[in-house]
């Protein structure tokens, strides 16, 4: 076994043996610092720097220069804080809706609704020219409220829907033409119906069809055995119809323009009612492209 030391506590031998070392640890300090310069040293972050580069050694003459030094930081970075707060309050606030004004002639037809009646669409039509004021020949809209969601069908509109339907039929003898065409931003046409051995090679374009809603598929009836058959239907006035999303039960639907006669307008109407199904409708609104919408039993 090695020595065994014995102290006294709070004996004199002990507070002389603190004392003396207390002494050793100050002469090195200053042996150490000998080769140094007199400037105090000491890290502190900085702004604008990033990771490890933030910390930066800076020199002072004194104590109390180096505590300014430091303090002078602090403010810098909370000021610094306290600007991006207000930066990101203000693009919170730039994201805010703006209340939507509308125009004089927008107001006036308004005022020649009931806000509180439904109309019949017979009635409704004649109106809808009443208060309709844009100088170009106006689109007629009926938006549908449904009971259901995910609703979709097919109509044939007696009087088409004004507007000149560019078909694409694509087959196995162009299909390779066409899918060029797209990959080039070259889309001449709008509606695109396939023969399902050309399908495959239309899904290399997919993500330009796609969200255009030109993408061939079944549901809508696009991909036939006889596309001829079908490119000739639409070109007539047949059209796909559908619910906005899962989520959203509302259809949105053009049935021609404000130039069709009015029992032309109305045949297109029943005609859409008709295939959605009036007991899954919840509320029908008309309107033109500018006009505001007229409430429809």
């Amino acid at each position: 076994m090695g020595k065994i030391r014995i102290t006294q506590i709070g004996g004199t031998g002990e507070e002389e043996k603190r004392e003396k070392r207390k002494v050793q640890r100050e002469e090195k300090k200053k042996r150490e610092g000998a080769g140094k310069k007199d400037k105090k040293q000491e890290k502190i972050h900085l702004t604008g720097m990033k990771g490890g580069e933030r910390v930066k050694t800076v020199g002072a003459d004194s104590e109390e220069e180096l505590e300014k030094l430091i303090k002078l930081s602090r403010e810098v970075e909370r000021d610094q804080d306290e600007g991006i707060k207000i930066e990101e309050e203000d693009k919170k606030a730039k994201k805010k809706k703006k209340i939507r004004v509308r125009g004089k002639n927008y107001q006036s037809s308004l005022l020649k609704l009931d806000a509180s009646k439904q109309y019949d669409i017979n009635e409704a039509v004649p109106l809808l020219r009443k208060i309709s004021y844009a100088k170009f020949d106006e689109t007629v809209e009926v938006h549908i409220n449904t009971t259901e969601t995910g609703l979709r069908g097919k109509v044939n509109l007696p009087h088409g829907t004004g507007k000149k339907v560019r078909v694409m039929v694509a087959d196995e003898s162009n299909v390779d033409d066409i899918v060029k065409k797209i990959s080039e931003g070259k889309i001449d046409f709008d509606a695109l119906v396939a023969h399902p051995k050309a399908v495959p090679k239309l899904a290399k374009v997919a993500k330009f069809l796609g969200p255009r809603g030109l993408m061939p598929n079944p549901k809508t009836g696009t991909i036939s055995e006889k596309p001829d058959q079908v490119a000739k239907k639409l070109e007539a006035g047949e059209l796909n119809w559908k619910t906005e999303s899962q989520e959203v039960p509302v259809i949105h639907q053009a049935i021609g323009k404000l130039s069709f006669k009015d029992d032309q307008i109305v045949a297109n109407y029943q005609s859409l009612i008709k295939s959605v199904d009036a007991k899954k409708i919840g509320k029908v609104t008309l309107k033109s492209t500018m006009s505001p919408g007229i409430k429809i039993k």
